[in-house]
């Protein structure tokens, strides 16, 4: 399928470009010795990660270890109580760890274990890609530290336990606002000092190149297994798809399953409290063309052009950024993003628990929420939603601060 002039057939193979590029969007900001770094793992990856050895023990990996395939459920009484228009979610939440975020971690860390490196890095803010990694750390024998702000560290109690559980250096970020952006820069700080030994495995579809691409290769598996079930499921592909987006891993690889088929794929950014500055995470809606943690890609800005404050309910979603090639795939017109607000999530997310009888996690329920939203405009159809993860980590916030409704 050709959309815009960009040849979706083999579109996987042609974005980003040799240098890292999504049309503009993407490249490599970052110092010479960090560089040289960088260029390794790409080597590595463009080698390693095309042998048969590697793959084999990846997806030996994925079936014994993380439970995939991951199923689709049908929302029957959510659909029902909706209108004529079908729910279905892909349940990433039944992933081991509980997210879609194992899936990039155990390809990074055993890239990381043939490179003959010793210790993984990431940072981390709902806590998911932190438990993830230390999982993957611990599965491969690898020392892990997990950089985590101050205020995710309280809003996210149970998976900073599972991190120390499994093994892994939880190290508490207190500067800034003291969530993801600063663990993400205080991580970088860290991999600057250690990367001769060590991997910086970044925890989304950001940073410098090659991540945003490795990190969708890796989560492409969300995708091609979503497609296939749904056709076989129902004889047919989805007429829309949705799936939240912050820094946007898990919607980089469920989108790439479909971008060649005539489906509406939505990207859902949080809203937050609103509209002003610091009260939301939108940066797609929001932001202009900027330079952040290696990337360029749309971002919000303050002021003195610098990376803005943000708020969202989600943890992992309140970053003033977005994954380069969500920033192409919107300039091009493929996949539309929109806003859902904190009141909304949280409305989707007992919906789903109480009819579903699935809790979801705070970030997914964005994608939720607007899935909800779209199925009252449509006359009938079916809508496919990422179910990026569980809610076990959001329950003691979630009725803290909004009661059982």
């Amino acid at each position: 399928m050709k959309f815009n002039n960009i040849d979706f057939d083999t579109y996987l193979k042609n974005y980003p470009d040799e240098k890292g590029y999504f049309g503009k969007y993407g490249g490599s900001y970052i110092p010479e010795n960090l560089q040289a770094a960088m260029d390794e793992i790409t080597e590595a990856y463009f080698t390693i990660c095309k042998s048969r050895k590697f793959i084999d023990e990846l997806r030996r990996i994925r079936r014994e270890f993380q439970g995939r395939p991951t199923p689709i459920s049908h929302l029957e009484r959510l659909s029902t109580k909706l209108g004529n228009v079908q729910l279905y979610v892909k349940r990433e939440d039944l992933n081991h760890t509980g997210a879609h975020k194992l899936n990039h971690c155990m390809g990074e860390v055993l890239l990381a274990k043939y490179m003959g490196k010793k210790k993984v890095i990431a940072e981390t803010g709902a806590g998911q890609h932190g438990v993830a990694m230390a999982t993957a750390a611990a599965y491969f024998g690898m020392e892990c530290d997990i950089y985590m702000g101050s205020v995710d560290i309280k809003k996210q109690a149970p998976n900073v336990a599972r991190m120390k559980i499994l093994g892994a250096n939880v190290v508490e970020v207190t500067h800034g606002l003291a969530t993801l952006k600063e663990a993400v820069d205080a991580a970088f700080e860290a991999y600057a000092k250690e990367y001769k030994d060590a991997v910086y495995c970044i925890g989304s579809v950001v940073g410098p190149h090659p991540f945003p691409m490795m990190v969708r290769d890796f989560q492409h598996v969300v995708g091609e297994e979503a497609r296939a079930q749904f056709v076989q499921m129902t004889g047919e592909l989805p007429d829309a798809i949705v799936a939240c987006v912050g820094g946007g891993s898990n919607a980089a690889g469920f989108f790439s399953g479909f971008l060649n088929d005539p489906v509406d794929i939505y990207g859902i950014e949080p809203l937050g409290r609103g509209t002003a500055l610091g009260d939301h995470a939108a940066s797609l809606q929001y932001g202009t063309e900027g330079i952040m943690h290696g990337f360029n890609s749309i971002m919000l800005k303050d002021e003195n052009g610098e990376p803005a404050p943000v708020y969202s309910v989600a943890s992992g979603l309140d970053y003033p950024s977005s994954g380069p090639e969500h920033a192409f795939l919107q300039s091009i017109g493929r996949v539309k993003y929109d806003v859902i607000d904190d009141e909304e999530t949280i409305d989707a997310f007992f919906k789903l628990s109480r009819m579903e009888c699935i809790i979801p996690a705070i970030e997914s329920s964005h994608a939720v929420a607007f899935g909800m939203k779209l199925a009252k405009t449509m006359e009938h159809g079916s809508i496919l939603i990422n179910l990026s993860g569980r809610g076990d980590k959001d329950m003691d916030y979630v009725i803290e601060k909004y009661g059982i409704r």
